[in-house]
């Protein structure tokens, strides 16, 4: 029998209590997880990709089917590299629906691969890397909404 695999792709800025929902329930729908970090260098995040990852390989290490690794460029190749047949993504509300149909239908066009879309827990719905950085930068308490190893390097980072 073939082993299912399915990749979570994302910025990860830091990671949300969203994003590891979403990241968990693929776990156990699928045999292999990859999270996957974009690298994008025309953008300078708040924590580095290493940073990212490590975070990631700390908050889902209880996931015995979850690896952590990085891509840089179109996520299809990636993909087709990793032979990965299958990417999941939270939804939030309809503005995530109408951007993540788009590159879903370019992504299959492009390569046959396959996108699930997961409904976001409505613990999380309201709940972005952005929102989360923006309130932390402002002294705001985002605990409960991000891991709290990640809780501890955003204090950490921004003084909070």
């Amino acid at each position: 029998m073939t082993e299912r695999r399915c990749v979570c792709p994302g910025s990860f800025d830091p990671v949300t209590n969203g994003h590891l929902d979403v990241i968990e329930r693929a776990s156990r729908l699928y045999d292999q997880v990859t999270v996957a970090v974009l690298v994008n260098e025309t953008k300078t995040g708040l924590f580095s990709v290493e940073e990212r990852m490590d975070l990631l390989r700390e908050v889902t290490a209880d996931l015995g089917n979850v690896t952590v690794d990085s891509f840089q460029g179109l996520l299809v190749d990636y993909c087709r590299d990793k032979s990965i047949p299958v990417v999941v993504k939270g939804l939030r509300a309809v503005s995530d629906f109408d951007y993540e149909l788009q590159m879903s239908q370019m992504n299959n066009r492009l390569s046959g691969i396959e996108t699930l879309f997961v409904a976001t827990n409505p613990d999380y719905s309201f709940l972005s890397s952005s929102l989360v950085k923006e309130v932390a930068r402002w002294g705001g308490d985002v605990a409960g909404l991000v891991p709290d190893a990640v809780l501890a390097r955003l204090r950490g980072r921004l003084g909070s």
